[in-house]
């Protein structure tokens, strides 16, 4: 491979990574105008008609795979997910929620275990208690309460959502199940959910502002279509542990953003854990880096 060549799937992962970090500010902007079910909805069934449409592209199946392993997985990946990533940020800084929420790897390998057999080992035991000191460190449950924990639940709950929407994908697709077939039918089914959610629960709360039109299409476009691009490109030109790293660097793109953007500037016990999160990270990320690491990797939803 020449070096030019080589260096086209490293951008391509890079870009990726860029997209999904800078986006939790673009949310955090988006539920300021719109409720955030709402939002989670939107975002979800306007990115259904792209992958549609990649589907029609790249000659793939349109047949709905069998519901009870599409519509667990839909609910898992689009709508407690999703869902939970807006209503964290209508509570939390973006920041605090991209961390919280990319500690799916971590949930990840420990459901992995029972349900797939997969015990933990190597580097994976380090960054297991780097994960869990660092999180005490984010939640600072020494503090007197008054502060709201929603944003930190809705948070951890998306993350966890998004490891077991990974699990159950590896366990109960239908052998030869094509991704983007699975993908697009999940976005679609989840999507109604979150919609349904929506109008039952919070109404129809929107204020189409520039600023939210702006947010919306961010998360349609480079959010769902170019993202897909690039992961699909990543992953046919890459290791897939190298693929992988996106979903490490993304959080502190986000991090990094809330900051300059939004002045959320994380305190210091803040700072220790998500410190300690992004070391467990590169754990983890580096452990998939060898040859036999069978890993499981996240769709580009964030």
């Amino acid at each position: 491979m020449s070096s030019r060549s080589s260096a086209l799937p490293f951008a391509a992962i890079f870009l990726l990574a860029l997209i999904w970090g800078y986006n939790w500010v673009v949310m955090k902007l988006g539920v300021a105008d719109c409720s955030p079910l709402l939002f989670a909805a939107l975002r979800i069934l306007l990115s259904a008609p792209i992958l549609f449409g990649l589907s029609l592209v790249l000659r793939r199946s349109l047949q709905i795979p069998p519901w009870h392993y599409i519509v667990p997985y839909a609910l898992l990946q689009s709508t407690f997910f999703v869902g939970g990533s807006m209503l964290a940020l209508h509570y939390a800084g973006a920041g605090k929620t991209a961390i919280l929420v990319y500690m799916m790897p971590i949930w990840l390998m420990l459901l992995a275990w029972p349900f797939l057999g997969e015990r933990l080992h190597g580097l994976q035991k380090p960054a297991l208690l780097l994960a869990i000191l660092g999180l005490l460190a984010v939640l600072e449950p020494w503090k007197a309460a008054g502060g709201s924990w929603y944003g930190a639940f809705f948070a951890i709950v998306s993350g966890f959502s998004w490891a077991a929407s990974a699990v159950w994908h590896k366990r109960f697709a239908p052998p030869g199940q094509d991704l983007i077939n699975a993908t697009f039918w999940q976005a679609l089914i989840g999507g109604l959910v979150l919609i349904a959610l929506a109008l039952g629960l919070e109404g129809w709360q929107v204020r189409w502002t520039h600023l939210f039109v702006l947010a919306l299409a961010y998360n349609v476009i480079p959010g769902t279509a170019l993202a897909y691009v690039l992961w699909l490109y990543a992953l046919r030109n890459l290791p897939s542990g190298v693929a992988g790293i996106a979903t490490l660097l993304a959080p502190i793109i986000g991090v990094i953003a809330a900051w300059w953007q939004l002045g959320e500037q994380p305190n210091h016990w803040e700072t220790v854990g998500m410190m300690g999160i992004i070391a467990a990270l590169l754990l983890v990320s580096w452990q998939h880096l060898r040859p036999k690491e069978d890993s499981i990797l996240p769709q580009p939803q964030e």
